[in-house]
């Protein structure tokens, strides 16, 4: 990000800090798509995800004045968004399975994935990752998708860094799974 693009956002998250309404929707064009599409692939539907984004907008503004800039503006509000969409999962009572650790790791030097994420359209990639049961896909999303390591999620959802990775793993299994059925039925 050019320094001329960072001034203009911090520009704009000041204003919003003394309340400005036009700043405020300025930011909402900024960042409601990002947003919006993190929310979906928690949540797994629109209608809670757009709920959820307009809850964590109003978080977001209504404590702008702790955003203290030691981080993007863009990673704090993620962390809003995330933190929204984790407070629905847990009112839902999603569910973590643990698996053993050392099936994991023998799946894990077993899978050859190449073959089947390039001869699958990214639609249907995406389709079956919000079929993944609502804990693995959670986790699958913040890990692969968010850039969150096990610990933070760990720490994120109140799960053990090896829940977090069974989940993780066991999404890779059913994805794996499910893309290899659709490309013998092509």
């Amino acid at each position: 990000m050019s320094t001329t693009q960072f001034n203009i956002h911090a520009d704009l998250i000041e204003a919003c800090k003394k309340g400005d309404r036009t700043a405020q929707f300025r930011v909402y064009q900024l960042y409601s798509r990002a947003m919006y599409n993190l929310s979906v692939r928690m949540l797994g539907d629109q209608a809670t995800a757009e709920d959820a984004l307009q809850e964590a907008f109003l978080n977001a503004f209504n404590n702008i004045h702790r955003f203290e800039g030691r981080s993007s503006f863009g990673a704090w509000l993620k962390r809003i968004v995330v933190n929204k969409c984790l407070s629905i999962l847990q009112k839902r009572k999603m569910f973590f399975e643990s698996i053993d650790e050392r099936v994991m790791d023998l799946e894990e030097e077993n899978s050859d994935e190449t073959y089947i994420w390039s001869d699958i359209s990214p639609a249907k990639v995406h389709q079956e990752i919000k079929n993944l049961p609502q804990g693995c896909r959670v986790i699958f999303n913040l890990y692969q998708l968010e850039g969150y390591d096990h610990q933070e999620i760990g720490e994120i959802l109140g799960v053990s860094v090896s829940t977090s990775k069974s989940q993780y793993h066991r999404a890779r299994k059913l994805l794996r799974e499910r893309l290899s059925k659709q490309l013998e039925t092509q």
